[in-house]
């Protein structure tokens, strides 16, 4: 008998991953869509989070079959270690704790998620420029262990970690991307840090698309991976290589995630688990992912209830 699947929804406590201010091709800042992926890509200095949403989001997340929900919590909470991170409306400990709470009686594995790539850490202030630092070291270990502690130790930790290359950041008004051995010797670092603090490290996989043969002579097994495909099948011969990351991630026996998303393809969620059922083995392959990458803004919630629609079809497949 299959084991039983996990179905993960990445929910966003906190938005701002992404440098503030996005900058278009004229060297201004970009305002919508048309110049930038999402109206919602720049950080801000506060917390882009509508309570009473989230909590109608719960029940329908609930009822579409999700079983655990990452939260990537960034700057939404008013750390012990590092308050000056926090966002204008960030959350203290004890209220995040109580809908932790909340949504373990509804039965959800509740996961953290911290993005530290170079891409997507808008989130830590003034360190985002600290990288590769004593003071950076410190700052992420102190947060990840505080972030472990107040999620009870829960079994995984996404560290987040994609795109970290200088196409994502070509508009940024400041730039830094780490590579070669550097990359490695930070990722250590979080991974020897979110184990210490009793938590499997999850990452996304995508360092692997441009760096495939450093990624397996150098990636621990001990971490999970999420490698994540969002467009068509089949696919574009430029995203080939996305696909069968899936196929070589098993063969080099490593358990995964696949994750997919209606970023881009309304239909992508439940074409990804068909697309993987015959790839990944039961021993390997730990669920899947659905990624909206849409805020946690009632105002976008068409996003949210097309995302969750097409999670329930890729949970069909495995029943």
């Amino acid at each position: 008998m299959a084991k039983q699947l996990d179905w993960f929804y990445l929910a966003h406590f906190s938005n701002n991953m992404w440098s503030s201010p996005l900058i278009d091709k004229n060297g201004v800042p970009a305002k919508d869509v048309s110049e930038c992926w999402s109206p919602y890509a720049n950080a801000t200095s506060y917390l882009r989070f509508e309570e009473d949403y989230w909590k109608d989001l719960t029940f329908q997340l609930k009822d579409a079959g999700c079983t655990s929900i990452i939260l990537d919590v960034g700057d939404g909470i008013v750390f012990d270690s590092h308050p000056e991170i926090a966002s204008e409306g960030a959350w203290s400990k004890q209220k995040f704790a109580d809908e932790l709470a909340r949504l373990r009686s509804m039965g959800f594995e509740v996961i953290p998620k911290l993005n530290f790539s170079a891409s997507h850490d808008m989130w830590l202030g003034e360190y985002e420029r600290m990288l590769s630092t004593s003071i950076y070291y410190k700052v992420t270990a102190d947060l990840i262990a505080e972030t472990a502690e107040l999620f009870d130790h829960p079994r995984f930790f996404h560290l987040g970690m994609d795109e970290e290359l200088p196409i994502h950041q070509e508009y940024y008004n400041y730039m830094v991307v780490r590579q070669g051995e550097l990359w490695w010797y930070d990722f250590y670092k979080l991974v020897k840090a979110t184990e210490a603090a009793g938590c499997r490290p999850w990452i996304w996989s995508d360092y692997a698309w441009d760096h495939e043969e450093e990624f397996f002579k150098n990636m621990p097994k001990e971490v999970l991976q999420s490698n994540w495909y969002y467009w068509d099948f089949p696919a574009e011969e430029k995203r080939e290589h996305y696909l069968t990351l899936y196929d070589k991630l098993e063969t080099a026996g490593f358990d995964q995630v696949p994750t997919g998303s209606n970023w881009a393809r309304p239909d992508n969620c439940s074409r990804l688990a068909e697309f993987c059922k015959e790839r990944i083995s039961d021993e390997h392959l730990f669920g899947f992912m659905q990624t909206p990458w849409a805020p946690t803004l009632r105002e976008v919630s068409k996003k949210h209830d097309g995302a969750m629609e097409d999670l329930t079809k890729a949970i069909a497949l495995y029943r």
